[in-house]
């Protein structure tokens, strides 16, 4: 009886410890299952196609970035969708042209005041990705809707740090003062770069300069994700080096040989930047997670030359449909799947993130949902133009009128300040300054037709960035396309 009770008392300690095993082992299956990669997006604001050492910066230095581009690809002809950043950024998360949802001017300051924001029926990239089980964050500047409705937590975020609006001060010693100032005097509306940062709706009283703060953020979001068995996706947006130039004297000291204050000022934050992408990469390998997170890094819109950026070799910045306005520096890492040490010459636009990002993540896109990119990872990887004969479309209103650049394979067309048309041959005219249209007159006027179409699916803008671009929209009748694809 003794000996069938203990072979009985092995027999539970055999089957417990097979138990155990199989938990153990369907744990690990979990952990593992999941091998779609984690997506980190990090956005730069303002940031100059030739201010980083990759695109040529010599009086810059960001190694961090230098080195993951270098081990990744570099593209050359990465286009966003506008020159200046709250419709650029609608169209990240959208994975539309702004003008088709009426968003083609940046909220306007203290956006709250009108309610408004990018349209509810848009599902944003982030909530995709939410919904095919990966765990979401987004850090720094949002500008897409300032009221809950628009919140990030709701668009698909489950973290949130940052602030809603379109820019902030860098300070927080300085602002909270000028923040307490307003709000003793009983002002109802504090200016938005005042504002405290908020984490998931609750505002917070932060101390260190925002730039490391949107940095100490994403690595507490890297580190929590690595304790999950889904993977992430981490829109880590930072502000840097939109105005106001504020730098931290530690990073000033690095460009005392600057003699341009703005420069100097401007170097400091974007190496600031620099030293934060160094961190998260940093917390990336300690946690293991590295080797399966494709990074893509770029700037919202060209560098604004008046605050200290440079966009060389291409012509003019931030506002222009010039390629200064919206190419931007940009590179994907991955480590065995990206191709390393390589250089992507054709066009992308950042419209391709979108369904390009849901293949990766094996994620449905909505039925229904429209997408103006495609998903380029197949011909990226073979080296192949996914866009060719495709046209890559920018269009910025000004008072009045209307200025246009599109891009159809090495060819554009562009029509500034109620110029002519010019057709111009990227590949051989970066700078844009030899007019081609004598020579190809029927190019000319097959592409303007083919941009011309496309704008006749643009609908009134739902807000202006000012209360007075709105008084000038009605009086000048705009948009008047009529006038804008006239051809002479």
């Amino acid at each position: 009886m003794k000996n069938l009770i203990l072979l009985s008392h092995k027999v539970k300690l055999a089957c417990f410890g097979l138990f155990i095993i199989l938990v153990a082992c369907t744990g690990a299956d979990k952990k593992t299952q999941d091998s779609r990669p984690n997506i980190l997006l990090v956005l730069c604001d303002d940031l100059g196609y030739s201010d980083v050492g990759f695109n040529g910066a010599t009086d810059i230095t960001t190694p961090a970035l230098d080195k993951l581009a270098e081990e990744g690809t570099i593209f050359s002809s990465a286009y966003v969708t506008h020159p200046f950043c709250g419709p650029s950024r609608a169209s990240l998360m959208t994975g539309r042209y702004p003008h088709p949802m009426g968003a083609q001017f940046n909220l306007p300051p203290n956006s709250e005041t009108i309610g408004k924001g990018i349209p509810l029926e848009e599902t944003f990239i982030s909530k995709t990705l939410q919904e095919s089980g990966y765990y979401t964050g987004a850090i720094g500047k949002w500008h897409l809707g300032a009221v809950p409705k628009y919140h990030p937590n709701v668009r698909g975020f489950d973290e949130f740090f940052g602030f809603l609006g379109g820019g902030h001060e860098y300070f927080p010693k300085q602002y909270r003062a000028k923040y307490e100032k307003q709000k003793k005097a009983g002002q109802k509306v504090i200016f938005e770069y005042l504002l405290p940062l908020e984490h998931n709706g609750q505002p917070v009283k932060e101390k260190e300069y925002i730039t490391d703060a949107f940095t100490r953020e994403a690595v507490k979001f890297v580190d929590a994700a690595s304790k999950k068995e889904e993977p992430f996706f981490l829109y880590l947006a930072y502000n840097a080096p939109h105005s106001p130039l504020q730098a931290k004297q530690e990073d000033l000291d690095l460009f005392a040989n600057i003699k341009d204050e703005h420069r100097r000022t401007y170097a400091a934050m974007v190496h600031a930047v620099d030293r934060g992408v160094e961190k998260v990469v940093k917390t990336l390998k300690e946690t293991g997670q590295f080797d399966n997170t494709l990074i893509v890094f770029l700037s919202d819109n060209g560098g604004k030359l008046s605050k200290g950026a440079t966009n060389y070799p291409l012509r003019e910045g931030k506002g222009s449909a010039c390629e200064g306005g919206y190419r931007v520096p940009m590179f994907f890492h991955w480590p065995n799947h990206v191709p390393a040490g390589s250089r992507f010459d054709y066009p992308i636009s950042a419209l391709d993130f979108y369904p390009t990002f849901t293949g990766l993540a094996e994620a449905k896109i909505p039925e229904g949902k429209i997408l103006d990119g495609k998903n380029i990872w197949s011909d990226f990887i073979s080296g192949k133009d996914s866009h060719q004969n495709q046209m890559i479309y920018c269009l910025r209103h000004r008072t009045g009128y209307t200025d246009v650049g599109a891009r159809r394979d090495s060819m554009k067309v562009l029509r500034i300040n109620k110029e002519s048309w010019k057709l111009i041959n990227l590949d051989k005219d970066i700078n844009e300054q030899h007019d081609l249209s004598a020579k190809y007159p029927e190019l000319l006027k097959d592409m303007v037709a083919e941009t011309e179409k496309w704008s006749q699916t643009h609908r009134q803008p739902r807000w202006w960035h000012n209360e007075q671009t709105g008084i000038e929209w009605k009086r000048d009748s705009m948009p008047r396309f009529d006038e804008t694809f006239k051809l002479d």
